[in-house]
């Protein structure tokens, strides 16, 4: 896919107001590059473990059907590798039936693939791509992969959102059936307190009754105030309850705007680095833009992107920020040595999460990390090794986590398409060795 209709896309995916709408703009990038493909969104109940509903885009707009089907038909392992995410699973042989009991419908011939949405543990979604069977050329569903990347993207930010609104809406139900709750009993209470008030004048005989019967009387009076107060203070106790649950979903939604403006912040760094892809021509503006797009927005002071040299099993120096002034452009690392020669050989990402352990970690001998929390991830395009990013010393002094492996993910999928259609590995070093 050019990075025009990438950087077009991701326009489209940050304007869109709901999923529905950021289908139809998956679904129009999908057409350039095959016609004859077609993609739906079908929606996924956890709780029932049911694909409740399927969104189809038609032209322009979304067609919604209930669904109701269940993924359990599905050989195990085809099932697992759907519900992980991250990429599309073929259905080849069972492409019909799957088709059929999802209401899809399938190019003669053609084939199924599914993949999972997966948000912040959670499986909100699976995608459904459909394409004609081919015989020579790449398939679809490896060309689609880095529109699909951005449409996550936009569907997590879309997610949060309509889960922000109805957890809000939720809240106000639950606080105002209580807020009911609490009026309606106080009320009895109070009316009850004042009958067992009024008894004693109200039923007072004109000659005094006898001590027994009076002690009785008191008796039952106090008995009725010891029951007044418990339901009061039964009350207050849920009242309590009610607010702490109020506060801490305050929080949770405090969280998830944080995600929210993070993932924003990491799409429109994505759409201006594919701007940058579309416009310079020279290969250290584009080096040195593809290394912002990853360290501002993981907040590394220090960072530096490894790309493949043309000696064989090594990588070289393209960019880097906060290292030593002594370490050059272009100097090599052999695979197996240090951090990124390791997480090269390898293509397994590292990270170490505790500060206060990365000072003795094996690893950090390598030249081009410091102590302190890091991520060394491979850049892999097509199965081939593209680089090997590195990101340490986090700007709030805090530790980087799983989700931010997730989030460098992304944007190494971002990087790695970029260098690869630039053949940035090669033209680089062409620049670096005339400097």
């Amino acid at each position: 896919m050019p990075p025009r209709t990438l950087a077009s896309l991701a326009h489209a995916l940050g304007a869109a107001p709901d999923v529905g709408a950021a289908l139809v703009a998956l679904s129009e990038a999908l057409a350039e590059l095959d016609r004859g493909a077609s993609v739906a969104l079908l929606t996924y109940d956890e709780r029932r473990g049911l694909l409740a509903e399927r969104l189809l885009p038609l032209g322009g707009h979304t067609d919604r059907a209930p669904l109701d089907a269940s993924m359990e038909h599905l050989p195990t392992q085809l099932r697992l590798g759907i519900m992980s995410g991250g990429r599309f699973v073929d259905l080849a042989d069972r492409s019909s039936e799957v088709s059929r009991l999802f209401t899809l419908t399938l190019p003669a011939e053609g084939t199924l693939s599914l993949r999972g949405v997966r948000v912040e543990g959670y499986l909100p979604a699976v995608l459904a791509l459909t394409e004609p069977r081919k015989i020579f050329g790449a398939r679809v569903l490896d060309r689609f992969a880095p529109a699909v990347s951005l449409f996550e993207l936009a569907f997590a930010r879309l997610w949060e959102r309509e889960a922000r609104e109805e957890a809000v809406h939720t809240l106000e139900e639950v606080t105002q059936r209580v807020h009911a709750e609490y009026v309606r009993k106080l009320g009895a209470l109070e009316r009850q307190l004042a009958d067992v008030r009024a008894t004693p004048a109200v039923g007072m005989p004109a000659i005094a009754p006898p001590p027994v019967a009076m002690e009785m009387a008191a008796t039952q009076q106090a008995e009725a105030v010891r029951r007044a107060e418990r339901r009061a203070e039964m009350l207050e106790q849920q009242i309590s309850s009610s607010a702490a649950q109020l506060e801490q979903t305050q929080l949770e939604l405090h969280r998830r705007g944080e995600t929210l403006r993070q993932t924003s912040r990491t799409l429109y760094l994505i759409d201006r680095v594919l701007s940058l892809d579309a416009a310079a021509n020279d290969p250290r503006q584009l080096v040195d833009g593809l290394l912002a797009l990853v360290g501002d927005d993981m907040q590394a002071q220090r960072c530096s992107l490894m790309l493949r040299a043309p000696e064989p099993n090594h990588l070289y120096l393209a960019a880097a920020r906060g290292i030593a002034p002594h370490v050059m452009d272009g100097a090599r690392v052999r695979f197996g040595e240090g951090v990124a020669g390791r997480v090269a050989q390898s293509r397994v990402p590292l990270l170490v999460r505790d500060v206060r352990d990365a000072g003795t970690h094996p690893l950090l001998h390598d030249q081009y990390f410091t102590t302190g929390s890091f991520i060394s991830f491979p850049l892999v395009y097509h199965g081939e090794l593209v680089g090997v990013v590195n990101l340490t010393n986090k700007a709030n002094a805090s530790a980087y986590t799983d989700e931010d492996v997730e989030r460098v993910r992304l944007l190494g999928l971002v990087i790695a398409l970029i260098a690869t259609h630039a053949q940035l590995p090669e033209r680089l070093l062409d620049v670096i060795a005339v400097a």
